[in-house]
């Protein structure tokens, strides 16, 4: 019988702890930080682990090869199970947006949860792959402004996480077997022009302080990553990345006018670090 952890190690529960952010800052962009970001953060969650389940059903052959203690492979969750599960947290997702936000949320759900089956299906392993998800890490930024007249406030946002979700998918091909540290350079690279970006037109000490924090975790994991490109320390800087990125939005909520929210958010950082210790972020 499949458990609660399993299911929970399916869908990367951990690294949900990112999501939200992405809602957070578009809302803080756009002028529309109010009760429907909450909902609209519950539908990036629901989408995002929708992917994770949907990511282990379309690698399961795969990864009984090189991750066989993953949660299919190992026999503790069924295909079946995990594609229903897939299945079930997409609507969900889907219609917590537009209750959430309505129609206009409602436009950018629905094109989201496209994108993320997209990139599990189909573009994963390809050089579509990283772009495809970044595309989706860029609608989620913008599925928080959607319930504003206006979307355009939030696009350099939006684009500052998909950039980061670049990086990091790139980064990700050497997770398995270890890379070139050519791969971990160029990211690094990215990341420090990425947090360069991040804190131009500064509002306030919690932007910068919050990008410096990022590049200094998610940098620093990489600059590892260069030193020695073995797949456990390629894995490590992944999963620095994923865990950092809240400080990123915590950033970018600042510069939109929220700080507190943007402490809020950069508060979910040490958390994740610690669940990651019990359940992998990749």
């Amino acid at each position: 019988m499949t458990s609660l952890r399993d299911l929970c190690e399916l869908v990367r529960a951990p690294a949900a702890l990112s999501v939200p952010g992405d809602v957070v800052a578009g809302a803080a962009a756009g002028g529309v930080l109010d009760r429907r970001t909450v909902g609209l953060a519950c539908s990036s969650i629901c989408l995002y682990w929708a992917g994770m389940a949907a990511n282990d059903w379309a690698d399961r052959h795969l990864d009984a090869v090189e991750r066989p203690e993953r949660p299919i492979p190992s026999g503790r969750v069924s295909p079946n199970a995990a594609l229903g599960t897939a299945a079930a947290l997409t609507v969900i997702g889907i219609a917590a947006a537009r209750l959430a936000g309505g129609r206009r949320a409602l436009a950018v759900a629905a094109p989201l949860a496209v994108a993320v089956w997209s990139y599990d299906l189909a573009a994963k392993g390809t050089p579509a792959g990283p772009l495809t998800m970044a595309l989706c890490r860029g609608l989620d930024v913008l599925l928080g402004a959607s319930p504003g007249s206006s979307s355009k406030a939030a696009m350099p946002s939006a684009l500052t996480i998909a950039v980061h979700t670049y990086l990091l998918t790139a980064l990700s091909h050497g997770e398995v077997s270890g890379t070139d540290p050519r791969l971990p350079a160029a990211t690094l690279a990215g990341t420090l022009a990425l947090t360069a970006a991040a804190v131009r037109g500064s509002a306030g000490v919690a932007q910068p302080v919050l990008a410096g924090w990022y590049a200094a975790q998610f940098g620093l994991s990489q600059a590892r990553a260069v030193a020695d490109p073995s797949a456990r320390r390629v894995r490590d800087a992944v999963t620095a990345g994923i865990v950092s990125l809240p400080a990123l939005q915590g950033a970018l909520a600042a510069r939109g006018g929220a700080p507190r929210a943007a402490l809020v958010l950069a508060a979910a950082v040490p958390l994740a670090r610690r669940l990651v210790r019990k359940f992998s972020a990749t």
